[in-house]
């Protein structure tokens, strides 16, 4: 699937959004921001200079992200969930956050649910490298 510009961008900065969520930045967040960034087109000098910044910018808004499609939106849940999950627990913020973007894409309210679930009921070692957005793109 060719993933429009505009998509690449929001999936990106929708998973920085939910790694800046409960105020913490972890090695294992970094290292998923960096394979999607990579995998999206994303210059290494721009994600570097974001990572520096992430906690400390006040100009990424917080709003939930609309994606041209559910199928990119359901990707992009599915891979900031394991974000969210890389450094246990996950926060309330994350979380709502998560509920409300699927609720903007018109996704069904109990998905975020299902997927958190289903993420923390497989153990670790059958989860898997993969991203959700490899699927697609």
């Amino acid at each position: 699937m060719n993933i429009p510009l505009i998509d690449r961008s929001n999936y990106l900065k929708g998973l920085f959004i939910t790694a800046k969520l409960d105020k913490e930045l972890t090695q294992a967040e970094q290292d998923i921001l960096k394979k999607i960034s990579d995998k999206l087109g994303f210059a290494s000098d721009f994600f570097q200079e974001t990572v520096r910044s992430l906690l400390s910018n006040k100009y990424i808004i917080e709003e939930p992200i609309l994606f041209s499609s559910q199928m990119i939106a359901s990707s992009f849940l599915k891979d900031a969930i394991k974000l969210a999950c890389a450094n246990d627990p996950v926060s309330d913020e994350e979380f709502n956050w998560l509920k409300k973007t699927a609720d903007i894409n018109k996704i069904n309210s109990g998905f975020v649910e299902k997927e958190f679930k289903t993420y923390k009921d497989t153990p670790h070692s059958k989860v898997g490298v993969d991203f959700a957005l490899y699927s697609i793109i």
